[in-house]
């Protein structure tokens, strides 16, 4: 834990250092494309002191760089294939910093899979009726009730998501107040070691070094959510190519974050086995006549299939619409009752406000939104990433989200509590207790 912890806090001191020298690459590695953009700061990253929740006062950025390649060796949003994701990583970097035109050693990287597990935490400390320090805060963060989420984990993200003083909650940053007694909220997510092992070991034979690692859930939330949803409390829904990330946030923090190991590359095997054509001629094929709501229509409409097998009966066969969307929706459906179930035990009914947003390449099937707001019995609308300064027309798509999150988070990171002068002597494992619980009790 104390390792971990160190890494953390390296790469947050790797970040500000790239950042003062002005350029530094985000990397999205995902399991249909591998997505590069390069940052460049103007001036220095201001707003640090401003405290917790800091993603209010963005440093300025713009992208002069960006590049995708299209992803191999990785399944479920973790590597499988160490060299071909290496190759893959180099081609994508490359072309960002030819279009750059400037070389970067320093890159934040994200990823989606890893078996990510969220907890609530609680800690509690007296005060001296003095104003509350910098070392309070982290007196307070390592009196949490750390879980012991046994060998094998490790910490990706730990967020205090609320501080209470006295009798006074919902302070998002008590430096400074005055009082007898301080207690904080904290979020944890947990993901699997030999997931990140891996990915830092590629990245390493890329040589880069990593300057920052996120859940590919947390960004995309960051930049689906418009204010009020992050603050009301709603859900982001990144569907991807390999694994579909859940993330639900509320005043401005993410509360929960787990991932379905569903996604669209589900949805083109499976066309590919029921319509017996090739992987690339099957996600053409969902990619231009795809669906999951038929109409009337849809029996009369014809697709053709165009293989090339050399064989003119089969390659010149044509199948309805209507049977390709009776392909394609029993496994949109898997995915978002997975996903409906993973809200539940998240305690999502009990936020005030419940709006879901989907968003990610997957997410772009037609009709797709009625048929979530049907399966997860709420308001949904589909969700693009924000508009980023120097960001290519083609990358403003939602199968940006996280690429483009990770940008946001990059310039102005939340505080986790590697941000903080931690007691080391203070990593106690006691009882657990589920993401959502410090909300009923505090709000």
């Amino acid at each position: 834990m104390t390792d971990l912890y160190q890494s953390q806090r390296a790469m947050r001191n790797m970040r500000r250092a790239a950042m003062q020298r002005g350029v530094i690459a985000i990397l999205d590695v995902g399991t249909s494309k591998i997505a590069c953009l390069v940052l460049r700061f103007d001036g220095p990253e201001e707003g640090r002191e401003d405290g917790l929740g800091s993603l209010a006062g963005q440093s300025q950025f713009r992208i002069i760089g960006a590049a995708t390649t299209m992803s191999r060796g990785v399944r479920f949003g973790e590597i499988d294939a160490m060299q071909e994701t290496e190759r893959a990583i180099r081609t994508a970097v490359q072309a960002a910093q030819k279009m750059a035109n400037v070389r970067v050693d320093h890159v934040i990287a994200c990823l989606s899979g890893a078996w990510p597990r969220s907890y609530g935490l609680a800690g509690e400390i007296g005060l001296d009726g003095g104003q509350v320090t910098e070392q309070d805060i982290g007196r307070v963060l390592a009196a949490s009730d750390v879980p012991d989420f046994g060998p094998g984990r490790e910490v990706l993200h730990a967020h205090p998501v609320n501080f209470s003083l006295d009798h006074r909650s919902g302070l998002a940053d008590p430096r400074g107040h005055v009082g007898q007694k301080l207690s904080v909220d904290m979020h944890l997510l947990t993901v699997d070691t030999g997931a990140i092992q891996n990915l830092l070991y590629c990245i390493k034979r890329c040589d880069l070094e990593l300057a920052g690692l996120a859940s590919s859930a947390y960004v995309s939330g960051i930049s689906s959510l418009v204010e009020d949803e992050q603050e009301l409390g709603a859900a982001c829904i990144d569907m991807g190519g390999g694994s579909t990330g859940v993330s639900v946030f509320i005043k401005k923090h993410m509360i929960f974050a787990d991932s379905v190991r569903m996604g669209g590359d589900h949805i083109t095997s499976d066309i590919s086995k029921g319509l017996q054509v090739p992987l690339a001629t099957a996600e053409r094929i969902k990619t231009f006549h795809g669906g999951v709501v038929a109409t009337g229509m849809d029996d009369r409409e014809m697709i053709g299939i165009g293989a090339d097998s050399g064989d003119w009966e089969k390659d010149s066969r044509k199948v309805s619409r209507a049977e390709l969307i009776g392909i394609m929706r029993p496994r949109v459906e898997e995915i978002l009752e997975d996903v409906r179930e993973m809200l539940d035990a998240a305690g999502f009914d009990q936020l005030p406000s419940r709006q879901i947003v989907l968003t990610g390449g997957a997410s772009q099937i037609p009709g797709l939104d009625g048929l979530a707001a049907r399966i997860l019995g709420r308001n949904v609308r589909l969700g693009r990433p924000l508009r980023v300064q120097g960001l290519p027309q083609a990358a403003t798509g939602p199968a940006f989200a996280s690429s483009v999150g990770l940008c946001l988070f990059a310039a102005h990171p939340q505080d986790e509590w590697w941000d903080f002068e931690i007691p080391a002597d203070r990593y106690p494992a006691r009882s657990l207790r589920r993401a959502m619980k410090w909300f009923k009790d505090n709000w």
